[in-house]
């Protein structure tokens, strides 16, 4: 048993999904891996995740010391960036396994992306 930021875990695996897992976690990150983004950017390049839903998962990974959030008050409008911290940047290889393994079930399956 495992205990991190007063969760316990039963297992190194769990540990992982505990911090990436979930529908959303991982498309953020995949997305952050190319460099920061603001927040409307990843809105936008994530069609289908609701503002809330968008806005908990990135609070979840700011929190966890995955996704650091900065934000740029000298002029107006106020200008916020997400990007991997160093932590975060340590599951690119990961990340990438993952999307490639993606790719290798949508190839075998046939699926037809939709935009």
């Amino acid at each position: 048993m495992y205990e991190i930021n007063g969760k316990t875990y039963p297992c190194c695996t769990s540990v992982t999904m505990g911090l990436i897992g979930g529908k959303w976690k991982t498309v953020i990150l995949y997305h952050l891996m190319e460099g920061p983004l603001r927040y409307s950017e990843l809105r936008r390049s994530m069609h289908t995740v609701t503002e809330r839903t968008l806005s908990l998962q990135l609070k979840n990974l700011e929190e966890d010391g995955i996704v650091a959030r900065k934000v740029y008050t000298i002029k107006p409008p106020l200008k916020v960036e997400y990007s991997l911290t160093n932590l975060g940047k340590t599951l690119i290889p990961l990340l990438i396994a993952i999307a490639e393994w993606g790719d290798q079930i949508v190839a075998k399956q046939g699926a037809i992306p939709k935009v």
